[in-house]
């Protein structure tokens, strides 16, 4: 589809941003995300791995948006194709890599954390997803672990010891969601989906962490984006409507 607007694109985050964290969208999200796509390019970049996209924000994804960039835009696909890959493990190399695992994983079973579940490292594609708490976890216990997260900085302090003992890797860290932290080489952050879009020259980008550690902050703060912070789904639908829909015939 055409966009109305030539050259202008809105690229979404999707945590806290088209959803809820974790959440489903809800329909009328999608139904804005729809008129939206009338009046300009649309499209969504995210740390999770396109399955997880997926399970958030519907199978017909890839279809339902211009662009779908899954791990930062390490998985890419325009139109419904795939347009792009980049892999972690062909990067660093196993020794690396196994070093780095290894290391963290010592770390965690030492953490005195209220509980812990499983899948405390998710190996994808282009990036690691450490969680001290574990992905098992139940909503529930997300929610609590995030609450104790900020009274006692678990992630940020175990960054900050990583950051340290692996600069040698020259990697990148960024804290997103409720449970976890990504791990991926330096210049692998969401700022990567931005080689596949030279053909815009506004790219207005939508998303909740943009502080810095969070894992929208280094595109939001891109020269070449027009960031806006969102605080949740309503305050994306509002802010859009502002920008886009104001006055427009859609």
């Amino acid at each position: 589809m055409a966009a109305r607007m030539p050259g202008v694109i809105a690229l979404f985050d999707v945590d806290g941003t088209l959803t809820a964290p974790r959440k489903a969208v809800t329909p009328e999200m999608l139904e804005f995300m729809h008129k939206l796509r009338k009046v300009v390019t649309v499209g969504v970049v995210g740390g999770s791995d396109l399955v997880k996209i997926s399970e958030q924000l519907g199978s017909s994804v890839i279809t339902d948006y211009d662009f779908v960039f899954s791990e930062n835009g390490l998985i890419a696909h325009k139109d419904g194709k795939h347009i792009g890959s980049q892999s972690l493990k062909t990067f660093l190399g196993e020794d690396k890599l196994k070093e780095f695992i290894n290391f963290t994983l010592h770390y965690i079973a030492d953490l005195d954390i209220p509980i812990k579940r499983g899948t405390f490292i998710e190996f994808r594609s282009g990036m690691l997803n450490v969680s001290p708490i574990g992905r098992n976890c139940s909503q529930e216990e997300r929610d609590e672990f995030e609450k104790y997260d900020k009274i006692h900085n678990v992630r940020p302090k175990m960054v900050a010891l990583l950051q340290e003992k692996f600069a040698h890797l020259h990697l990148t860290f960024s804290i997103g969601g409720q449970i976890s932290f990504d791990v991926f080489p330096r210049g692998w952050d969401k700022t990567y989906c931005l080689r596949f879009l030279d053909d815009f020259h506004e790219i207005h980008f939508f998303g909740d962490k943009t502080y810095k550690g969070g894992n929208d902050h280094e595109i939001y703060e891109s020269e070449r984006t027009i960031g806006h912070t969102v605080t949740s789904p309503d305050d994306t639908v509002e802010q859009c409507t502002a920008l886009f829909l104001t006055g427009s015939s859609s």
